[in-house]
């Protein structure tokens, strides 16, 4: 075959697939050149230049960022919520929205999910609508927070989401944080937590915030730390959390005598996980979203443009 000839191949082979979307199995039937041939025909089109294709969006720059963010902290998949000049009520809104539909397509039967707590994981719950039925097992990842309305409360947000799936519950009875190690101890040899503990353990997806700094993080801290504790973490350099448990800005776990009286999840279990998705969004949360990263506490990222165009920098 010509140069001339194959070129014209290459071309009508392109427009009868592109231009008149036919099938590659009716473009070999009606030319008479084997399917395989075909498949191979177009890749030679694309890589020649005789087809190129563009991919047109409102939201090409948020998109690039996903990808770059992917790239950049080797991450299973980013999700990047465009950022237009709403509050912060909108935004979390989005972001629950986001992760919501993201778990809609991952989550299968047999599965175990896990959850935090917080207003930004009580978005998810609340978006989680139209889902199909799986057999799954939903469970806290750590004890409840202190005084904190209902609805962000973990064990509400695990109902929401076991029903939202037609699934199992399961509840945690304890805080998150204790006065003393006993009993920290006590609750973890309990029948109840036993099991608590098994799910921990055959996790497949867990659905995490994280949190900033002390000097501006939420006070729903108050009911838990003291002076000393706040002295304590400062000390080690706390940079963020995820379920009540600390790290530094290079992702290393802080180990304290506070971490000897959390329940919550361990973070070094995190990093084994098939999905381990990050839910955050502020400028203020970069450092702890950094450190969350270098720790590969998490795998999938969910965040607003704003805060990954910060994380790229």
């Amino acid at each position: 075959m010509s140069k001339w000839q194959e070129h014209r191949l290459l071309v009508k082979i392109s427009k009868m697939y592109y231009e008149q979307e036919m099938t590659q199995n009716q473009i070999s039937k009606e030319l008479g050149i084997y399917r395989t041939t075909i498949s191979r025909m177009l890749k030679k089109a694309k890589k020649e230049g005789i087809v190129t294709i563009t991919i047109n969006s409102d939201f090409k720059e948020v998109y690039e960022l996903e990808e770059n963010l992917e790239s950049k902290y080797g991450l299973k998949e980013v999700i990047v919520v465009p950022s237009l000049d709403e509050g912060e009520k909108a935004i979390k809104q989005k972001l629950g929205l986001a992760t919501a539909e993201f778990l809609k397509r991952i989550v299968k039967d047999s599965h175990t999910l896990g959850f935090a707590w917080g207003t930004t994981l009580a978005n998810v719950a609340n978006e989680l609508t139209e889902c199909d039925k799986k057999d799954i097992h939903v469970v806290p990842l750590v004890g409840g927070p202190g005084a904190v309305d209902a609805d962000y409360h973990v064990n509400s947000i695990v109902y929401k989401t076991a029903q939202a799936f037609q699934g199992k519950a399961h509840f945690i009875d304890a805080s998150a944080i204790v006065k003393k190690k006993d009993t920290k101890l006590e609750t973890e040899n309990s029948p109840h937590f036993e099991k608590i503990l098994n799910h921990w353990n055959n996790l497949d997806i867990a659905v995490l915030g994280i949190g900033a700094q002390l000097k501006s993080s939420n006070l729903i801290w108050t009911g838990f730390f003291g002076n000393e504790e706040i002295e304590e973490l400062d000390k080690e350099n706390a940079i963020g959390d995820i379920c009540s448990r600390f790290f530094d800005s290079k992702g290393h776990v802080i180990h304290s005598d506070l971490a000897e009286r959390t329940i919550a999840i361990k973070l070094e279990q995190l990093k084994t996980l098939p999905y381990s998705i990050g839910v955050a969004e502020s400028p203020e949360k970069v450092p702890s979203i950094i450190g969350a990263l270098k720790g590969q506490f998490i795998n999938v990222l969910v965040t607003d443009e704003t805060t990954a165009n910060l994380l790229i920098d």
